[in-house]
């Protein structure tokens, strides 16, 4: 076991067996960086993170890989959930040094005075779809620490310039509070709404739950955008974003139309949603969502209570599809325990349901409009 065997996270115990030498983020590590002139392999993640499963899987179980990432660095884990100051920094680091959103896991590459000069989210141990392999990758990054230490240096003091003056840009300005931020809000949610599907941007699709909130607010002066929030909602509910059968939310969909879910359902994404929902009823007058919010709250009080009170802060993407089905239990799966096949729907309903389910959720291939 390595040096997280005694921490209490879920996600840091997760990775407690791993053959890399992982420590969690405190002085222990940071001192060792600095003593021993390693760089520091940063990996963020969350317990029920899919992808932060995958790359453990892939690369942190792996022994060769394990060797390399002990061999060249003093390897940190961190949940995000436990410190989300920590994954504020790096996350803002990443999207300055790649030009590209973050997400998890976080893969980082820091100096032992903790600057990052390297950084991405999920690698495959082999190169794949146009990333690097992960034990190669290591191998370049400390090639570069060891021969390229100018260069990080100068990197370092325009990112830390960088941030400093994104911060100050991020201040609340010291003048009268007008509502022309909202108006300027309002135009880019315009700006960004998909028409043809709901919500906004494109894949993967999150349900921007604030966004929609707002969308509310400002439909006081413009009832454009009470059209865009119930659309939205409407959109979400009834595609594969909404859990038809067990209620409650996925987090996010994979595809531009809310079809295909990513199956991982998080406390905080439906707890937002169902105070959206409750203001969406009151603002359409219709009541329209009392069915959907009765199922979601249904879902928390079911599946999210803890026995020992409070409640659980996620539900894992990943299920052992075999054992959910009374077969033996396969390797785990993303969104095996809510997925059916043809053969299952056949023997649970008749004739006439399968005729309506077979077109509503699109179970018939040959109904598919591409």
């Amino acid at each position: 076991m390595n040096q997280l065997s005694q921490q209490t996270s879920p996600y840091l115990l997760q990775h407690a067996d791993n053959p890399v030498d992982w420590y969690p983020w405190g002085e222990q590590a940071l001192q060792l960086a600095k003593q021993t002139n390693k760089p520091i392999l940063l990996s963020i993640g969350y317990s029920a993170c899919h992808w932060c499963h995958v790359m453990a899987h892939e690369s942190f179980e792996n022994p060769s890989i394990a060797a390399l990432m002990n061999e060249f660095f003093v390897c940190i884990k961190v949940d995000r959930e436990e410190r989300p100051d920590i994954d504020r920094i790096y996350q803002t680091a990443h999207l300055f040094l790649t030009q590209n959103s973050g997400g998890w896991p976080l893969t980082m590459f820091l100096t032992p005075d903790q600057q990052p000069f390297f950084g991405g989210t999920y690698f495959p141990p082999q190169p794949r779809q146009g990333q690097p392999g992960f034990a190669d990758l290591l191998q370049r990054v400390d090639e570069y620490y060891r021969t390229q230490q100018e260069q990080i240096q100068q990197q370092n003091q325009a990112l830390h310039q960088a941030m400093l003056q994104s911060e100050a840009s991020n201040a609340i300005p010291e003048e009268e509070i007008t509502a022309e931020p909202l108006h300027r809000a309002g135009a880019l949610l315009k700006e960004n709404f998909d028409a043809h599907n709901g919500g906004f941007g494109g894949v993967p699709k999150f349900p921007h739950t604030p966004s929609l909130e707002l969308c509310l607010r400002l439909a006081q002066q413009d009832e454009k955008f009470l059209q865009i929030a119930i659309f939205s909602l409407d959109s979400m509910i009834e595609g594969g974003l909404y859990d038809q059968i067990g209620g409650g939310f996925f987090r996010y969909s994979v595809d531009d139309r809310w079809q295909i879910p990513h199956f991982e359902k998080m406390l905080y994404d439906n707890a937002l949603l169902l105070t959206l929902l409750c203001q969406a009823s009151a603002s359409s007058g219709s009541g329209r969502y009392h069915r959907v919010m009765a199922e979601t709250g249904r879902w928390v009080i079911r599946e999210m209570q803890s026995p020992d009170g409070g409640y659980y802060a996620s539900l894992d993407a990943d299920s052992p599809l075999g054992e959910q089905r009374g077969d033996q239990p396969d390797d785990p799966v993303e969104g095996g325990f809510y997925t059916w096949d043809l053969q299952e729907i056949e023997t649970l309903l008749t004739a006439e349901e399968q005729q309506v389910i077979t077109r509503r959720f699109g179970l018939d291939l040959s109904l598919i409009h591409i």
